[in-house]
């Protein structure tokens, strides 16, 4: 890693990523609607129309399953596509080319042929945006064979994580949040990438262990700062990609700590906080002090009212509380 860092905020690490990886090589395309528009992206695409031309970015009509086929078709071709979808929800016109094309390829070709393609989906929350505007719907992607799913909660592990899926041989869904966008960390000059499919354990304890992804571990981090200040020691795990699963920091931290806490801006019922709690029961059972909490989204739609909001999503006190909670 370079000695060579500056402060960055998550959009612009984004940026940085695109920018380098297309730089070092030309197969790499950025495709979909909005690329000319902060509106849209943010600061995730400044630039890149002007370094790389339209041939290399490409703005599209919105026709999210006609975008989406066009970077899995030409990936499978030779290329490396990537497809941004700025609201995550209206991807899903975009379904079939991603589950039953790219997810599929690499087996029913015997491992002879791959799809290395980017499926950028931005989560979009707040904001009064209501129910169709809203949704984080990462589990789903998570449950189908054959893709991997990273959800990067930090500047350093955007720029890492975007350069990784680009260089992946297979599909990968690289999900982020709109609310992380604003958030400044260190981050190296030199294009590096960060490993999918290992977690991070953002900050070490011996209370309790809170096990999150995306913004929730960034609200997690929040927590155990000010949990801190009252004597409470939280081991926060940020997953960053939430398939594969890094089962193995999972389970060593909260066999360690003996209390579970599972995090996830998406909803409770069926999501990855399930398959956390079931992956905890199945394994360390008789390390836990008590049943593994989790705290998601309720199983109801996003409301369009910013006083329902403050109760729908989970900030940094949602978390304080729980923990206290656990903890008596």
């Amino acid at each position: 890693m370079s000695s060579k860092k500056r402060l960055l905020n998550y959009a612009l690490a984004i940026n940085e990523a695109l920018s380098q990886s297309m730089a070092a090589d030309d197969s790499v395309f950025l495709i979909g609607q909005g690329l000319k528009s902060p509106w849209y992206v943010g600061q995730t695409c400044t630039g890149l129309l002007k370094d790389f031309g339209e041939q290399r970015i490409m703005d599209t009509p919105v026709s999210e399953n006609a975008v989406t086929g066009a970077a899995v078709g030409a990936s499978i071709a030779g290329m490396k596509g990537i497809v941004v979808h700025p609201r995550v929800d209206f991807m899903l016109y975009g379904l079939d080319p991603v589950i039953n094309q790219a997810a599929n390829w690499y087996y029913m070709n015997g491992g002879k042929a791959s799809v290395p393609v980017v499926i950028w989906g931005i989560i979009n929350r707040g904001g009064e945006q209501g129910a169709q505007h809203s949704q984080a719907i990462h589990s789903l992607f998570a449950h189908i064979p054959g893709l991997k799913v990273v959800m990067p909660a930090t500047p350093y592990d955007a720029k890492g994580l975007m350069a990784a899926a680009i260089n992946d041989p297979d599909p990968v869904v690289f999900m982020d949040d709109r609310w992380l966008y604003g958030i400044e960390d260190y981050v190296p000059e030199e294009l590096y990438e960060v490993e999918i499919g290992r977690a991070a354990v953002s900050r070490k304890g011996d209370n309790i262990t809170i096990v999150a992804s995306s913004y929730v571990a960034y609200e997690a981090m929040r927590a155990a700062d000010q949990l801190k200040k009252e004597g409470i020691n939280v081991e926060v795990v940020d997953l960053r990609t939430i398939k594969p699963l890094d089962k193995n920091t999972i389970l060593q931290s909260a066999a360690k700590t003996g209390k579970l806490l599972v995090v996830d801006g998406g909803w409770q019922s069926f999501g990855v906080s399930a398959e956390i709690a079931a992956l905890a029961a199945e394994h360390i059972f008789s390390d836990l002090d008590m049943p593994v909490k989790r705290l998601a989204l309720p199983d109801i739609p996003a409301p369009a009212s910013q006083h329902l909001e403050k109760g729908y999503y989970i900030h940094c006190d949602t978390i304080k509380s729980v923990v206290l909670e656990m903890l008596d």
